[in-house]
């Protein structure tokens, strides 16, 4: 800290090493490069499909969760006020509405009290590392590439991350049994490893049945807890969806975390987490509690409880599709299937090699949710991004960023959520000319690495 001209200044270095980490700032730069470029077409926004929102629909969700609280559940108009207008429960009065459609949609019965309604899920993130995480010794396992969210929760939390090889199928779960030992051999104390089951973000991968009940095994034999995450499940682009890892729990090992971010509409910020677990005391004696109970006593210290107001909105949301999100989101979810077939479909055009030529331009090929991961033949840095963004009018997001800066340098993030098809037919025709310009720049550079970096964990 210094004096100079009389006020106080700070150094970078005087404040915690979260407000400077990369994995902080990387959204921000993508952010300011939409707004300098807003002609450009952005696969860079991971948010929903805007097309069916209404604000109209607003005062409607809030009109029929008030009928559902008066008669329903049976408050006088006082209590409805003050349930709409006061502080609100810590962990929330939506609970056993999201319980009901956990039922409906996923098969899963859990017990309201094992919810926490969360700010979104970012602060439910926040929460559990902060709970879990007791010193430096404890550390989380993740699935790299990983969601830019969870690294920054975790950087916030100062919770360790240890990474873990991720492929086509999700999660590598031979090299997430030998980060396990490795750590423990390093003294440290593996507590949680972290999922996404159904395509992923960024990588758009997804776990088969069979590893999903092998994933709950090993995690069993090595004592630690899953931590997955479910935002893109119901966003299949065909066939029938697999049972979240949460459905498959019989031992109280998942923790599940859900929103209504990419299902209801992202602005309300609500979101949850499913702890079921038991928690003894720590003198031992006495009965448990859920984990659920000491999570919301972190909450009430960080946001006391999420917007009543927001809330009821989900609330009365889910009580016009008969609690049911898969029917809520039907219109969207084709929205996605028709988008990520259109992505595939202009990408093999655009890329498709000529005979005889090698394929020096890749990318997978996910069965739902909302990102495609493209290999290009040089650097998908920021400095790259932004020469897209001012010479060919294209953004999206450099891969590198969901690698914490260890890999992904020569792949990009699609994301297509929000594009019409001839937005996302001129964006890909954009970026084949970012390709054919770097290849006429730099003819001798060798053709890109495999669809899918895994990093050297």
């Amino acid at each position: 800290m210094s004096m100079q001209s009389g006020s106080m200044r700070l150094s970078v270095s005087d404040l915690h090493a979260s407000v400077d980490d990369p994995a902080l700032t990387s959204m921000t730069l993508l952010n300011e490069l939409a707004g300098r470029y807003p002609k450009a077409v952005s696969f860079s926004a991971g948010r929903p499909f805007e097309g069916f929102y209404d604000v109209e629909d607003l005062s409607r969700h809030l009109a029929t969760f008030r009928s559902h609280l008066e008669n329903e559940i049976g408050l006088t108009d006082e209590q409805v006020r003050r349930t709409f207008f006061q502080y609100g429960r810590t962990k929330g009065f939506i609970h056993d509405l999201i319980a009901r459609q956990l039922e409906i949609d996923e098969g899963l019965t859990v017990d309201p009290e094992s919810i926490v309604v969360t700010t979104g899920c970012q602060e439910a993130m926040v929460l559990l590392l902060r709970a879990l995480v007791r010193d430096t010794r404890d550390v989380i396992l993740a699935a790299t590439p990983n969601y830019v969210g969870f690294i920054g929760a975790a950087r916030v939390a100062g919770a360790p991350l240890r990474s873990v090889r991720e492929h086509e199928r999700g999660i590598d779960l031979e090299d997430l049994h030998r980060q396990i030992r490795a750590a423990r051999r390093e003294g440290l104390r593996p507590r949680a490893c972290y999922v996404v089951p159904d395509f992923a973000n960024p990588s758009g991968a997804s776990m088969s049945l069979a590893d999903r009940m092998a994933l709950l095994d090993l995690a069993k034999r090595e004592g630690i807890l899953v931590v997955e995450d479910n935002p893109y499940s119901l966003f299949h682009a065909g066939g029938s969806p697999l049972p979240t890892l949460k459905a498959l729990d019989d031992q109280h090992q998942v923790i599940h975390l859900g929103s209504f971010a990419k299902s209801a509409f992202a602005g309300a910020r609500v979101g949850y987490v499913i702890a079921d677990q038991p928690v003894t005391p720590a003198a031992g004696s006495g009965a448990p509690v859920l984990l659920a109970d000491h999570l919301a006593k972190l909450k009430s210290m960080v946001t006391l409880n999420t917007s009543t107001v927001a809330q009821a909105v989900i609330g009365g949301y889910l009580l016009e599709n008969g609690c049911s999100l898969r029917r809520a989101t039907a219109r969207e979810a084709e929205v996605y299937r028709r988008n990520l077939a259109t992505v595939l479909d202009r990408l093999d055009s655009v890329f498709a090699p000529a005979p005889g030529a090698a394929q020096d331009v890749t990318w997978n090929t996910p069965q739902g949710g909302m990102f495609v991961v493209v290999t290009l033949p040089f650097p998908a840095d920021d400095a790259m991004l932004e020469y897209s963004a001012s010479e060919f009018g294209v953004l999206w997001t450099p891969m590198h960023h969901f690698y914490g800066g260890t890999s992904g340098f020569h792949q990009a993030r699609l994301s297509f959520s929000v594009l019409t098809p001839e937005e996302i037919t001129l964006g890909i025709e954009r970026l084949g000319e970012l390709v054919r310009d770097q290849r006429t720049k730099h003819p001798g550079r060798p053709a890109g690495v495999p669809a899918l970096e895994v990093s050297a964990a």
